[in-house]
C-alpha cells in the first residue's frame, strides 16, 4: 500500500534565496537548510518500504522528521526544531497516492528509550511494592489473628491465603502486572509492536538501536508481513544489514554525491560486513 507517492525536498537555488533574504539577520545556523541539498538529494519516490542508508551527518533523520513534519503524522517525543524548520518544511513538496490514516506515525530512538524507562521506573515501584508484600506475607502466615467480627473477614483471607502459599508465590500473585519479565530489548520490541497497526504509515528513525540481532529479524519480518498483508507503508533509516536487507525494499544512499538507489549488497556497511565474516569463515566450521 501507498500513502505517500512522492517527497521533494528544496534545491540548493531554493535554498540559496532563501538564506539570501534572511541575510541581513544574525543566525549561527540554518539548519535544516544545506543539510540534504549537499548531496543533492532533492526527492523520493516512495515504494511501501522506502530505506534512508547513509553515515552519521547523512541527513537521514532529518529527512525523516520533515516528511514527518509535513504531513502532520503522530509523534511521542518533542523534536528539537530550529529557527527555520517551519520554513523549510514550507518550500517542501508532498504527494498522496492515498489518504494517510490517522494511526500513522514516527517513531524515533527517543521513543523507545522513553518506553524503557518508563518501564524502568515502574519496575522500581514493583521492587518498593514486592519488599511491602514480603513483610505482609511473614506477618500474615505467623500472625495469631482470630476473626472477631463480619469487618474480620478481609483480614482473615489474607492471613489463609498467607499460610497455603509460599513466600514467592504470594508475591507474584499480588504482583499482578510485573513488567521485569521482559529484558531490554524485547520491550523495545514489543513498543513497536504496540505502535504498528493495519492501515497506516510508519516512519522508523534507526529502529535496530536496542534490538539484538535476533530481534532485528523479528522486527524485519513484521514489517515485511504488515507491508505485504496489512496495507501499511515504511520509511526507515538505518544502518543494519538485516533491515537493509529487507525484501522489496527501495534503498537510498545517502552517502553517495548526487544520492543514488542502491542494492542492499553493494552498500558500504554491508560490504565491510561481508568482508570480515569471509576473511574467518573457516572459523565457523
Amino acid at each position: 500500500m501507498l500513502y505517500l507517492n512522492t517527497f521533494i525536498f528544496p534545491n540548493a537555488d531554493m535554498e540559496f534565496d532563501f538564506i539570501i533574504e534572511e541575510k541581513r539577520n544574525c543566525y549561527d545556523s540554518f539548519y535544516p537548510f544545506k543539510i540534504l541539498s549537499k548531496n543533492e538529494f532533492e526527492r523520493i519516490d516512495f515504494e511501501p518500504i522506502t530505506i534512508l542508508y547513509g553515515g552519521n551527518g547523512s541527513g537521514k533523520s532529518t529527512a525523516l522528521n520533515v516528511i514527518a513534519e509535513k504531513t502532520k503524522i503522530n509523534r511521542d517525543s518533542i523534536y528539537n526544531k530550529s529557527n527555520f524548520y517551519s520554513d523549510y518544511v514550507r518550500l517542501c513538496d508532498v504527494y498522496v497516492e492515498n489518504d494517510i490514516p490517522d494511526n500513522s506515525r514516527i517513531i524515533t530512538s527517543d521513543d523507545v528509550f522513553d518506553y524503557m524507562l518508563n518501564i524502568r521506573n515502574i519496575n522500581e515501584g514493583i521492587d518498593e511494592k514486592r519488599d511491602e508484600l514480603f513483610e505482609e506475607y511473614l506477618e500474615a502466615k505467623y500472625s495469631s489473628f482470630q476473626m472477631q467480627s463480619i469487618e474480620d473477614y478481609e483480614e482473615l483471607k489474607k492471613i489463609n491465603n498467607a499460610r497455603r502459599r509460599t513466600q514467592s508465590k504470594f508475591v507474584r500473585e499480588n504482583l499482578m502486572d510485573n513488567v521485569r519479565e521482559y529484558s531490554n530489548g524485547e520491550n523495545a520490541f514489543r513498543y513497536f509492536i504496540e505502535k504498528i497497526d493495519e492501515n497506516g504509515l510508519y516512519i522508523l528513525d534507526e529502529p535496530e538501536n536496542s534490538l539484538s540481532p535476533k530481534r532485528q529479524l523479528e522486527l524485519v519480518k513484521f514489517i515485511e508481513d504488515s507491508a505485504r498483508f496489512l496495507e501499511c507503508q515504511f520509511i526507515i533509516s538505518t544502518h543494519s544489514p538485516f533491515i537493509l536487507a529487507m525484501k522489496g525494499a527501495k534503498i537510498y544512499n545517502l552517502d553517495e554525491n548526487p544520492v543514488s538507489i542502491e542494492k542492499w549488497t553493494d552498500l558500504e556497511n554491508v560490504q565491510i560486513y561481508y568482508k570480515f565474516f569471509n576473511e574467518h569463515k573457516n572459523e565457523f566450521k
